[in-house]
């Protein structure tokens, strides 16, 4: 007997997020899309925004208010800026859709802490302690019954499942550099003169150092892991469009040998289907292109008692789309893989 179909609904579908949450969901097996809404964008083809969705359903892009969205559909992911969702996802709930949030609204638990690094007041701190993060590696198990999950950012995410082994067993003995580069999409569609082709071609470049939004989620992850430990994050800039590859620097509390250390990484991702330990070679952007796979590497200097982590991520997918597809599967009980087990591009 055929299982009835999720009604999965995407706010925010013209962006880099959503539409590759379109992309994906216009092939998972277990999903219907009821709703691709885009305000500045309603009335137009998905295949118009999305040339490369042409093909994958006949969605006219549209404005459904909540209370619409919440009547059709069963999950609704919102591919929103920060802010938008803190209005959404109150009447989604009364509703009664459950909600996957791509942006930064409901990740932070201490509303003073948003409040600073957001630079406005949050107008739901009443759901904040609600909110599920949904890194599945982290908290497979609360997602599974959540009515609202927090999808990680996509830095966060690289650097939790570069250093998640070292954290739970407690090895960290000061503060953790993160430095990270990332594609242009991170920065979204919406054009600026930052993210022109002239100015990122044939360049990389450092932008707010120890100031970046993500600094307090990556801390707050760090300390549910099982170490409170601060953190300078260092992102760059790359020219290319899709990729994150976060090289983090730890202070280790005891020696360990390399073997030992890479063992707890084998051990740690045993069973996780998307983190894949590389033990001879390293990460890098190209091996998780497109793909919901993050690859991670340790290494150790013995005499500086320091390992050094590496990840890498698509930014769009693991960091971004794909994992909110993965909280999906684990909302209503699908298979976790379901409709993400894909390799990569190369090259």
């Amino acid at each position: 007997m055929q299982m009835e179909r999720i009604r999965a609904s995407v706010a925010g579908a013209s962006g880099y997020a959503g539409g590759e949450l379109v992309r994906w969901l216009a092939r998972h097996p277990s999903v219907e899309v009821a709703h691709l809404t885009a305000f500045r964008e309603q009335g137009r083809p998905l295949g118009d925004v999305f040339p490369n969705l042409r093909g994958f359903g006949d969605h006219l892009l549209n404005g459904a208010g909540w209370r619409r969205m919440a009547e059709d559909s069963d999950v609704v992911f919102l591919a929103l800026p920060h802010g938008a969702a803190i209005e959404a996802v109150p009447a989604l709930l009364e509703g009664k859709t459950r909600v996957i949030d791509l942006g930064a609204d409901f990740r932070l638990k201490d509303a003073a802490s948003y409040a600073q690094w957001y630079g406005s007041d949050h107008g739901s701190p009443e759901l904040l302690p609600e909110a599920v993060y949904g890194l599945p590696e982290v908290n497979r198990e609360k997602v599974r019954s959540a009515r609202l999950v927090a999808n990680p950012g996509c830095y966060p995410t690289a650097a939790a499942l570069a250093l998640l082994p070292l954290l739970a067993g407690r090895r960290v003995r000061g503060a953790v550099i993160v430095d990270a580069k990332s594609g242009v999409s991170g920065a979204g569609r919406s054009p600026s003169a930052a993210t022109h082709f002239s100015e990122v071609n044939e360049n990389v470049k450092p932008y707010k150092l120890g100031e970046h939004r993500h600094t307090p989620e990556m801390e707050q992850t760090f300390a549910e892991a099982g170490s409170a430990v601060s953190v300078y994050f260092a992102p760059h800039l790359a020219p290319m469009t899709r990729g994150i590859l976060a090289t983090c620097y730890v202070p280790l509390e005891e020696p360990i040998s390399e073997s030992d250390l890479f063992a707890l990484y084998r051990e740690a991702y045993a069973e996780e289907p998307f983190v894949r330990v590389l033990e001879h070679d390293l990460p890098q952007t190209k091996g998780t292109l497109g793909s919901n796979f993050c690859d991670v590497a340790v290494r150790v200097d013995a005499g500086r008692r320091l390992a050094v982590a590496v990840s890498a991520i698509d930014n769009l997918v693991k960091g971004a789309a794909g994992s909110a597809i993965q909280n999906m599967n684990l909302m209503f009980g699908l298979p976790e893989t379901e409709g993400l087990w894909a390799a990569g591009v190369y090259p």
